[in-house]
């Protein structure tokens, strides 16, 4: 089994990073042929602009851009995709955003039907979000932010593609540290083909 780790996060000595780093490891560790490929959405560049190629796209115009096609071949390579982010306003940084905007296409991640219903086209795909902030679990619960982003994300975005959402994990602030997150990652990477 594969998994495509995504991560949203310029600083390679980030948290976020070390959380990323420690899931793989937990992938490999249960089952030596199960393999994982990073995407490291910052380091390789991608521009999560939505131009006037992806609007052509969207409109059944054009053929879907070069880079979008090197991510969607990617997506269809694994079987588990795995979403690493710091929290940025209570959702995800904007380049994973523009990274989903641009890669989950008309066509290939979603259609319609003759009757202009909703054909979900990504159901074989396993997905696992792993939100990283810095606020604690009692502001997230007084303001609903948890449940916000379970809604914007789990249900807004994978669900309409038909992905399931395996995992939806937030590593918030705990007075144990980032030590308790490492441990965590890995056992979020242990169950992923568990």
């Amino acid at each position: 089994m594969h998994a495509l780790i995504v991560v949203a996060h310029p600083d390679k000595n980030s948290l976020t990073h070390a959380v990323a780093s420690e899931l793989s490891n937990g992938i490999v560790s249960n089952n030596s042929s199960h393999s994982f490929e990073f995407n490291n959405l910052a380091e390789e560049k991608f521009d999560p602009r939505f131009s006037s190629a992806d609007l052509a796209l969207f409109r059944n115009q054009a053929s879907p851009p070069a880079d979008v096609v090197a991510e969607q071949s990617r997506i269809d390579r694994a079987d588990a995709l795995v979403l690493v982010y710091p929290v940025y306003w209570w959702s995800f940084p904007g380049l994973l955003k523009g990274w989903i905007d641009r890669v989950f296409t008309n066509g290939w991640a979603y259609d319609e039907d003759a009757d202009g219903n909703p054909v979900k086209k990504l159901g074989r795909l396993q997905v696992h979000l792993v939100g990283i902030g810095a606020s604690d679990l009692r502001t997230y619960a007084r303001h609903g932010y948890q449940a916000a982003m379970r809604t914007q994300i789990d249900h807004g975005i994978f669900e309409y593609v038909g992905a399931r959402v395996a995992s939806s994990e937030l590593l918030l602030l705990t007075s144990t540290g980032a030590e308790s997150h490492l441990e965590t990652s890995r056992r979020i990477g242990r169950q992923i083909f568990g």
